[in-house]
C-alpha cells in the first residue's frame, strides 16, 4: 500500500513539473506553418521585433489597436479587419512574438513589449494621437489589452470574450492543482480593473465553452466604467464567423458613443 501510494505521490509531482515546464506550449498554442497575411487586410509593417496590419482610417476616425486569440495569426483575421472597416475605423492588428511572422518567444512580458512599441509605432510613425486609440484584445488579447490601458495607453477599451485571469482559467481546467503558485503569465485582468478609468465594452458569447460567459459578467461589474454585451447563442470562436455583424456593429457604435476620436 504504501509503495502504490509512493509511486502515486512521484507521478503527481512528474505531472506537476512537467505542466509547469511546458505551461507555454499551453498558452501560447502558435498556429503553423506561418502564414503571410492577404495584401487585402491592410499594410504589412516590420517593426523591431514584431510585426503588424495597418489598415488606415477615414480621416480623424478612431484606430483600433487589436490583439488576437492565442490560436490565431495575423493572416487570421480576415474577418475581424473586414467587420471594423465597415464601422469606418483603422485597425492596426499586432502580431505576438513567436506567432505568425514575427520572431522570437510569447509571455507575458514579450507580448505587452511587442505590443509597447506598436502603440508607439501608431504615435511615432503612423501619426495617430492617443484620444483616437482604442485598445481591443479577444481572449489571450484581452489580457494585453487590459494591461495596456491599465499603464494609461488607449482612450477606450474593448474585450471580446475575456477572462478574469489566467490562473483562473488555468484553475477551470486542473481544479486539483494550485495553479495560483504554477502559472507564470497571470495577465490578472480582474486585479487590474479598478485601475482602468477609460469606458470598456465587453462583447461575450452566452455559450462559450472556454472562457465561461460569467467571467465576462464578473469583469464588467468590477470595471468601474464598463458595459457588457451579450451575443446570444455565440461560442468562443464562432463570434466572428456567425455574428461578426453584430459584433462589428457594437463596437462601432461604443467607439462612436464614447467619442473616442
Amino acid at each position: 500500500m504504501k509503495a502504490a501510494l509512493a509511486i502515486a505521490a512521484v507521478v503527481i509531482v512528474l505531472g506537476v513539473a512537467a505542466l509547469f515546464a511546458g505551461q507555454r506550449a499551453l498558452i501560447y498554442p502558435a498556429p503553423q506553418p506561418a502564414r503571410t497575411p492577404s495584401a487585402e487586410l491592410g499594410e504589412l509593417l516590420r517593426l523591431p521585433s514584431t510585426v503588424a496590419l495597418w489598415s488606415p482610417p477615414p480621416p480623424g476616425a478612431p484606430v483600433i489597436v487589436h490583439f488576437h486569440g492565442n490560436g490565431e495569426q495575423l493572416a487570421d483575421l480576415g474577418r475581424v479587419i473586414t467587420g471594423l472597416r465597415a464601422g469606418r475605423l483603422g485597425v492596426l492588428a499586432v502580431e505576438y512574438p513567436g506567432y505568425g511572422l514575427a520572431a522570437g518567444t510569447p509571455s507575458e512580458e514579450t507580448l505587452l513589449s511587442a505590443a509597447r512599441e506598436a502603440l508607439a509605432y501608431a504615435r511615432d510613425r503612423l501619426g495617430t494621437a492617443g484620444e483616437r486609440i482604442v485598445l481591443q484584445g479577444q481572449s489571450l488579447g484581452s489580457g494585453v489589452a487590459s494591461q495596456l490601458a491599465a499603464q494609461g495607453h488607449g482612450a477606450a477599451l474593448v474585450l471580446i470574450s475575456p477572462f478574469t485571469s489566467m490562473t483562473d482559467l488555468a484553475g477551470r481546467i486542473f481544479p486539483a492543482l494550485p495553479m495560483h503558485r504554477l502559472v507564470r503569465d497571470r495577465f490578472d485582468t480582474r486585479g487590474i480593473a479598478r485601475s482602468i478609468r477609460v469606458p470598456v465594452l465587453i462583447v461575450h458569447g452566452d455559450r462559450d465553452e472556454i472562457v465561461p460567459f460569467s467571467m465576462g459578467v464578473e469583469l464588467a461589474r468590477t470595471f468601474p466604467d464598463a458595459r457588457l454585451v451579450r451575443v446570444e447563442g455565440a461560442h468562443h470562436n464562432d463570434l466572428w464567423v456567425s455574428h461578426g455583424r453584430e459584433v462589428a456593429s457594437v463596437i462601432a457604435a461604443f467607439v462612436g458613443q464614447r467619442g473616442a476620436h
